[in-house]
């Protein structure tokens, strides 16, 4: 007889071990793949909050007495909330379990939406719009505790496809929400900001009682606080941190300002620069799932690096098209960089776990416990990935401040893109250096810095 997940109440199992081949084929995947689906819908209408405000300030014309850097700061603000709010929400798996946190969590997003709604007009002050707008923010910390969760979920050599499908589903309402903005603009002009705002009520409410009823808690993650403690001593860690500002940092930060730049740089109206914003966060969002497969078959390392090479070429193409005014070449180019900073979002993911499985196979080989070992390997990934997408969402901070400060002093975005570009030179080196040098062995031994005959 196969091993079987044991139940205790109100959606709780107590047994789950993803890493036994008949458990998983029998009865494991069924589960997982319907909690999976599930996570991404509350993820999903959680990207859609988080990013709110990128749509919502197209709508706000000269009636409402914004400047661009004050759009910017808006914009802006939730990133910085979103991000602050990832480690609380991994933590949050631990201590309520996956599907009571996906519940609480998902109707959290009524809060900011709610108030959104009564706020969105003329008259109102910035300092009002900064508030909402940062409550807004727990919409970024839904992506935290539903990759902890998945990642417990599934076992090592389905990570990538499933980290990348979850991630990659939930930044798809990065695209979902700017296209019924541009539905909205479309349609029935720029007055009129509060139906998308009623069209997402009903769907949080939706995403809430899905997860009550299909999703899951799983016993080994409940209590689970020590792994973060144990994680940051991890020089790996801040590795990771580091590669995933480069590429969720991107992602997020270049979905709240590509309708601002379009707008300040090359004079679009609200309507045309909704008309192709939504495709880079669209794309981007389904490349974040390729980048995970890819790596799951040649290896994230190499994967990652190929990535920040190609984001760098990218940038080089935007900051020439910036500069002879081309907007064709300028909008290509910077979608090509969406679909980059996709791939790299899961690639990165990918490596994540792989890391801690190869220690826990070291430890094994020297008398430790398999299964202890590899419980603790699910641990630390999942506590990692909380911490990695706290830091790597400050990135989207980073790319819009840089935004304001560049068209503040320069009218122009070429500044900022001169800094991404030197910060991508900085990343693939950076992935050169820890994962793929030839040396491995000897700086695994001594630094911990890259793991000897493990493919990341």
């Amino acid at each position: 007889m196969s091993p079987r997940p044991s139940q205790s109440g109100k959606r709780w199992i107590e047994h789950w071990d993803p890493e036994n081949e008949r458990f998983w084929e029998e009865t494991g995947k069924k589960i997982a793949r319907r909690n999976l689906w599930f996570s991404v819908l509350a993820e999903h209408i959680g990207f859609s909050v988080w990013t709110l405000w990128s749509v919502m300030v197209l709508f706000m014309g000269p009636q409402y007495g914004f400047s661009p850097a004050d759009k910017f700061l808006l914009v802006s603000t939730p990133t910085l909330i979103g991000a602050l709010m990832r480690p609380l929400y991994t933590f949050a798996v631990a201590r309520f379990g996956g599907r009571n946190w996906t519940i609480v969590s998902a109707l959290l997003l009524l809060v900011p939406t709610v108030l959104a709604a009564i706020a969105m007009q003329p008259g109102t002050p910035l300092g009002t719009f900064l508030l909402i707008a940062a409550l807004g923010g727990v919409g970024g910390g839904n992506f935290a505790s539903s990759m902890t969760n998945i990642n417990a979920f599934y076992p090592e050599k389905h990570k990538g496809w499933a980290l990348g499908l979850n991630a990659g589903g939930g930044n798809l309402g990065v695209a979902a929400i700017q296209l019924i903005g541009l539905l909205v603009i479309g349609t029935v002009g720029a007055a009129a900001p509060r139906l998308v705002l009623a069209i997402y009520l009903p769907l949080i409410v939706l995403a809430a009682t899905c997860a009550y009823f299909f999703m899951d808690n799983l016993a080994s993650m409940k209590g689970d606080t020590k792994a973060m403690r144990e994680v940051v001593k991890d020089p790996h860690t801040w590795v990771m941190s580091f590669l995933y500002v480069g590429t969720f940092g991107s992602f997020i930060g270049y979905s709240f300002a590509f309708g601002l730049v379009l707008q300040n740089q090359f004079g679009r109206t609200p309507l045309q620069a909704a008309a192709v914003t939504f495709l880079g966060p669209l794309l981007g969002s389904f490349s974040r799932p390729a980048g995970g497969w890819l790596s799951d078959r040649i290896g994230g390392g190499k994967v990652t690096f190929a990535t920040f090479v190609g984001m760098a070429a990218a940038t080089v193409v935007l900051i020439l098209a910036s500069t002879s005014n081309s907007l064709a070449l300028f909008t290509v180019a910077f979608i090509v960089l969406f679909v980059l900073t996709g791939v790299g979002n899961g690639s990165t993911y990918k490596m994540i776990p792989a890391i801690f499985r190869a220690k826990a196979k070291v430890a094994i080989s020297e008398g430790a416990d398999e299964t202890l070992e590899m419980l603790k390997a699910r641990k630390l990934s999942g506590a990692l990935i909380g911490l990695a997408g706290a830091i790597g969402a400050l990135g989207g901070l980073f790319i819009n401040l840089a935004f304001r400060q560049s068209f503040a002093d320069t009218k122009s975005g070429v500044p900022a893109f001169v800094a991404f570009l030197v910060f991508y030179g900085l990343c693939f080196t950076v992935t050169w250096a820890v994962y793929l040098r030839k040396q491995q062995t000897e700086v695994a031994s001594t630094r911990g810095l890259a793991l000897a005959g493990v493919e990341v």
